[in-house]
């Protein structure tokens, strides 16, 4: 029997953009209502969720508009659902977008396993997220299987993550072939439009479809008859798909599932396997996928740690020539005025654990959009640099003035508490820099030529003032007895300025010669004349 349809139950909740309403819509019904962009978001997923249900969302119709030679998304959700069911031609009655069909038969994101009882699976799911990818961890603020009243889409949306970005966990479960290694983590890096999830699903859709073949070419794919939906191919978990006989926007899976329904709730059923669903181990993770950058200096899939998308590698992913951006990073093509974003996602993954779910979103203006698609990439570029290394040496400057703080003024650098404390209270200096970053860096990179050295300086010396601040808050955790108090205070005030007073600094040397500068100014100024 065949339970929960995904071509025409409504089985997916969403909120409408205009007034927030809740709507309840099969997959091919939320398809138009994304071309039309009512949808606001989905109450039921989650943050770490949110990458892969694009992607799905993304890939699944530039598959099933390829595959139906058309060139713009369809309006009607009977459209979409005729297209969807036109890619599972063996399974007419749609089993295949079904999230329980008979296990030799394929169910959504779920291969058949045709001869195997899946009764004997030992390993029994009751609650949603104990299907999903996540390895409980105190950086989701979530606790492991609470899911036992879910619904339907709780169980896809888990579904979705646990098959597109799921990595190695042991013997038998292995990973997404979307991903350098077992341990690392499938990102979600593209310039978006302002506004809700349509927008973006929109323009990345059209973008698939414009640079499929590119990404056939680039990665050896098959042309037109390659895999996309590889849950509707039979795997008993012994063999391994060429990366050649795959389409170029192919919708993976990586485990042996297969849900079932328990009276009116789902449960699941998971085995492992004895081999990778894709033989892509030596990619590096190098696959196409239209959201992974590549480093060009290593030749592998970016992978985020644990430090997630902090100013200087989202410094290297808008302004750098470090990475090689997938077909969903596009800065030409937009309407003049659009204003867009980047977006960049990711649950980071370690061994054994999760370091927690990233995501940073950096708008992008149209002036600073020309700058970055123009001759001026590599001007912003040397802008960020320069900033962060300015940063890097104020944060040095602080943390050696927070230690002769600590350690009574006589400079005792090589107490290992000290240094550990002067690293805790500079870290709120650095942290409040890298959420201010870019703000700060389109100022100047929209400015004119003439301007730029002004800003700059202006900049400068707000990171002398902000730094400065961190440094005489921290006089309270200093000394206590009058003497010392005084003693260290005066040390490392006098430490910290004679530090980025210093013209022989090679990186802080522009704004010593720019405070001499004024001084000298100061000083030769006219003094007003005295009327009689």
């Amino acid at each position: 029997m065949l339970h929960f349809n995904l071509l025409d139950e409504p089985l997916i909740r969403w909120r409408c953009v205009a007034h927030g309403e809740l709507y309840r819509s099969s997959l091919s019904e939320l398809l138009a209502a994304m071309v039309a962009n009512k949808v606001r978001d989905f109450p039921a997923l989650r943050p770490h969720q949110r990458h892969p249900w694009h992607a799905f969302l993304a890939q699944l119709a530039a598959i099933a508009l390829h595959r139906a030679g058309q060139d713009e998304p369809w309006t009607e959700a009977s459209d979409w659902r005729a297209a969807l069911l036109a890619l599972t031609p063996d399974d007419a009655d749609g089993a295949a977008w079904c999230l329980v069909a008979p296990p030799e038969r394929p169910a959504l994101l779920q291969p058949p396993v045709p001869g195997e009882r899946v009764d004997d699976w030992k390993n029994v799911l009751r609650a949603a997220d104990e299907l999903d990818m996540l390895i409980t961890s105190k950086n989701h603020d979530l606790k492991a299987a609470r899911a036992y009243r879910a619904e339907p889409d709780d169980w896809l949306f888990a579904l979705v993550s646990l098959q597109t970005q799921e990595g190695f966990l042991g013997a038998g479960n292995y990973g997404v072939s979307r991903m350098n290694g077992g341990f690392a983590s499938r990102p979600g890096v593209g310039v978006a439009p302002l506004g809700a999830w349509g927008a973006r699903w929109i323009a990345d859709v059209q973008t698939l479809l414009a640079q499929r073949n590119a990404i056939a070419d680039q990665q050896g794919y098959a042309d037109d008859d390659g895999h996309a939906l590889l849950w509707l191919l039979p795997w008993a978990g012994t063999e391994s798909l060429g990366m050649a006989s795959l389409d170029p926007l192919y919708i993976e899976i990586c485990r042996r599932v297969r849900l079932a329904a328990d009276g009116e709730r789902l449960m699941a059923r998971v085995t492992g396997s004895k081999a990778a669903r894709i033989a892509a181990k030596d990619r590096n993770g190098i696959t196409g996928d239209p959201w992974t950058p590549v480093d060009a200096a290593d030749d592998k899939a970016l992978t985020v740690s644990g430090a997630g998308f902090e100013y200087k590698l989202m410094a290297e992913l808008l302004t750098g020539g470090r990475f090689t951006q997938g077909a969903a990073w596009r800065l030409d093509g937009w309407p003049r005025d659009a204003s867009l974003q980047l977006i960049a996602q990711a649950a980071v993954r370690g061994q054994g654990k999760t370091e927690g779910y990233h995501e940073r979103r950096v708008p992008i203006s149209p002036k600073l959009r020309s700058r970055l698609a123009g001759l001026q990439r590599v001007a912003v570029a040397e802008m960020a640099t320069q900033r962060i290394a300015a940063i890097a040496a104020l944060r040095k400057l602080l943390w050696s003035a927070l230690v002769l703080l600590f350690a009574n003024g006589d400079g005792d650098e090589r107490n290992g508490s000290i240094s550990d404390k002067a690293g805790r209270f500079e870290r709120p200096f650095e942290q409040g820099e890298d959420a201010r970053f870019f703000d700060d860096l389109a100022l100047e990179a929209e400015a004119e030529d003439a301007e730029r050295h002004a800003l700059r300086m202006q900049w400068m010396e707000g990171l002398v003032e902000r730094a400065e601040r961190v440094l005489t808050q921290a006089f309270e955790a200093g000394p206590r007895s009058a003497m010392q108090r005084y003693k260290a205070r005066a040390a490392a005030l006098s430490r910290f300025h004679g530090g980025w007073r210093n013209p022989k600094d090679a990186v802080l040397k522009d704004l010593a010669h720019h405070h001499a500068q004024q001084r000298r100014d100061a000083a030769t100024e006219p003094q007003g004349h005295h009327h009689a």
